[in-house]
């Protein structure tokens, strides 16, 4: 390892994970120098990070090194009108995205008789909003995939709750979708009242909790150059009302590697 000039070693670090250089830095001291260089932690930072930090809602990331500033990623950040978030994946250093529900498209959403826009314990914004009662269902958001880390499969995830007052949700599963180009994912999925008490259910896809949210998987795909991200979650079939349904918006993240593609 000695023999090799300092900024081979580095180059050969950038080529691993941010994983993998934190494990070599425990090495040796002339490892950890290397590992904590800035050459090496620039590589594992999105290529247009710059860009993303002047659009953070937050003070400017004062960081001494890019591997503070990659660490400080890691942790979700409000960017543009505050009604996004967005973050790094600490042992891959792939971009994640959150689409509040202002930035969705829900139908009638605007109409105060149907749904309700307010501060809501847990959520990642300043407000989420809240079905009232409606019988049509149908909420979607889009992004454009540049904006997303390539050759990487990723998942997108409604992130909702389920209010006491909960009706109808589970009548009829609800048609959710994904699609890039000309690949689609698609499935249903039912909308149990009782996930929020006892975190079980029978969904074709996964509705799990995560930090007192339950997250419905939309379907799963591969960004594409120069191509829109449309999901969509709709049950338009049933003519039952539907209430309850707490809604803060869409994650887009990696999909971890033990999980099946969609």
């Amino acid at each position: 390892m000695e023999l090799l000039p300092l900024d081979c070693f580095q180059h050969i670090l950038s080529f691993t994970s941010p994983q993998d250089v934190c494990r070599s830095s425990l090495v040796s001291s002339i490892l950890q120098s290397m590992a904590d260089s800035d050459s090496v932690w620039e590589k594992f930072l999105p290529f247009n990070y710059e860009d993303t930090v002047a659009r953070l809602v937050a003070p400017p990331l004062l960081c001494s090194s890019k591997k503070e500033l990659f660490v400080r990623l890691c942790k979700p950040q409000l960017i543009d009108d505050g009604n996004k978030m967005f973050w790094i994946e600490k042992t891959r250093g792939k971009i994640c995205y959150m689409l509040s529900a202002r930035k969705l498209s829900i139908a009638w959403g605007n109409n105060p008789l149907y749904w309700s826009w307010k501060p809501t314990q847990g959520s990642r914004f300043a407000e989420a909003v809240e079905l009232r009662t409606i019988w049509w269902l149908e909420i979607k958001g889009n992004i454009n995939s540049g904006m997303l880390s390539p050759n990487t499969l990723y998942g997108a995830y409604l992130k909702v709750k389920i209010a006491e007052r909960a009706c109808g949700l589970d009548a009829l599963p609800s048609e959710v979708s994904v699609e890039v180009g000309n690949h689609k994912s698609q499935g249903t999925v039912y909308i149990h009242s009782h996930c929020k008490r006892n975190g079980k259910d029978s969904c074709h896809r996964h509705c799990e909790p995560r930090d007192e949210w339950l997250e419905i998987e939309l379907g799963s795909f591969y960004p594409e150059p120069n191509q829109e991200v449309r999901m969509c979650l709709k049950e338009v079939k049933g003519v039952h009302l539907l209430g309850g349904l707490i809604v803060d918006g869409i994650e887009i993240r990696p999909k971890r590697l033990q999980e099946p593609s969609a």
